[in-house]
């Protein structure tokens, strides 16, 4: 953020929200990738499920260690520059990780992911909260719930463009390294395989780059620390709403995943087949983009942020209670039918988070961003657990109490909300 601009944003910028526009697309094209590359890499370098889960835990770790160092980065560089700076970052780890997953070196590849999320986490800093601030906080959801059809979008047609162009006849292909009669015939069809990432990946970095020479050209409007107004809280005292905060992205993004990345793994539990479960990914996020499309009708006209959250969350607990006591495709759709539950709680969440935080908003927004490491941490555990008490059991014992923490964050920020406002009315003498 800008300290140029003297006052705070009280109409909304469309044309800026159309450049975030693009940019969540490219957010979501690349995260919601996990899924498929979770299956991916288990073929290829014959991985067992707990460390194929480490891809996505991989990817969000970054986050959490570069979300602090990233506010630092853009309070020195400026929102367009650090932006164009994580589009670079993605572009080379893009680019390597083409390289070393088809050369089927697992190690390299995680670390091309941590690139590709550092250059993320470094993204996600500056546009959350300068999206929530873009005009009049109270309708932050709005903006956000507006960029988030865009991410759901490209995060929907990611499964599909890997599931084409890299998975294609991934049963066939399991069923060819089962029974391949060496050691020697079993690579050969694995390197393959694995090679079919490389070009993909490669022009995803070329064309990452391009965007963020783009990003650096464009105009951005400078927005003040007066667009989100500070409370008068020292940094001492904002502490416990930072952390508040995160624990509720923690949760979020935890259950995001499960319902996201980790579906595909769910389904297999049932034995669906492996040509089926490989497009999974993309029914959660078309159940995402619905919701994200009510969202952005209800919020501000119908309901407030804080109220649209809770709903969602008793929507959560209630599918993946419905997810548990069925089975088969039955259970799997109570499973994307979370991704309606999940839609509006990353757009409600984040400006409740950074509400009041001033000058602090972009530590605030950094806070929240390391949050985004349950994504690396619950669905982890689902993997470690899953064959010792039953995959649906453990879905359930960790999707619950994440949604149950999140109605209460709501519940609080809605009587935190109430409050204020009324301290604010004017009062009659």
């Amino acid at each position: 953020m800008s300290a140029n601009a003297t006052t705070p944003v009280t109409k909304t910028p469309w044309g800026a929200v159309l450049l975030f526009c693009g940019l969540f697309a490219i957010f979501g094209f690349v995260t919601w990738l996990n899924g498929p590359l979770i299956t991916f890499s288990k073929l290829a370098f014959s991985l067992s499920d707990v460390e194929a889960f480490l891809v996505p835990s991989v990817f969000y770790l970054s986050y959490f260690f570069l979300a602090l160092p990233s506010a630092f980065i853009l309070r020195k560089t400026g929102m367009k520059t650090g932006m164009a700076l994580g589009l670079l970052a993605m572009a080379i780890g893009a680019a390597a990780f083409g390289q070393f997953a088809s050369m089927r070196l697992f190690p390299p590849t995680l670390v091309s992911l941590f690139i590709i999320g550092a250059g993320l986490s470094l993204l996600q800093t500056a546009s959350n909260p300068y999206i929530s601030v873009l005009g009049p906080i109270e309708s932050g959801a709005q903006r956000i719930a507006l960029l988030g059809i865009f991410n759901k979008l490209a995060g929907a047609a990611a499964p599909l463009v890997i599931g084409t162009l890299i998975l294609t006849g991934i049963g066939e292909l399991q069923t060819q390294v089962d029974s391949a009669p060496t050691a020697a015939a079993r690579e050969v069809i694995l390197n393959a395989f694995a090679a079919r990432i490389h070009l993909p990946y490669l022009l995803m970095g070329a064309f990452l780059a391009v965007i963020a020479f783009l990003v650096y050209k464009s105009p951005l409007p400078n927005v003040s620390d007066d667009a989100n107004p500070g409370s008068g809280k020292s940094f001492t005292a904002a502490i416990p709403q930072m952390f508040f905060g995160f624990l509720a992205i923690f949760f979020y993004v935890g259950v995001e995943v499960m319902a996201g990345d980790a579906v595909g793994t769910y389904g297999n539990g049932f034995n669906l087949p492996l040509d089926q479960t490989k497009f999974f990914t993309s029914f959660t996020m078309v159940t995402m983009l619905i919701g994200y499309i009510c969202g952005l009708i209800a919020i501000p006209r119908f309901t407030s942020q804080e109220k649209y959250l809770t709903f969602s969350a008793v929507l959560g607990v209630l599918f993946s209670i419905g997810a548990f006591m069925t089975n088969g495709y039955t259970s799997v759709a109570f499973v994307w039918a979370l991704g309606f539950a999940n839609a509006m709680m990353w757009p409600a969440i984040f400006p409740l988070g950074i509400r009041g935080l001033g000058k602090l908003t972009e530590f605030g927004a950094a806070f929240l961003v390391m949050g985004i490491i349950g994504g690396a941490v619950i669905p982890q555990l689902f993997a470690h657990f899953k064959d010792q008490y039953g995959f649906q059991l453990v879905f359930l014992c960790l999707t619950v109490p994440c949604y149950i923490y999140i109605l209460f964050f709501g519940l609080i920020a809605g009587a935190k909300g109430k409050a204020t406002a009324a301290a604010a009315a004017p009062t009659d003498v």
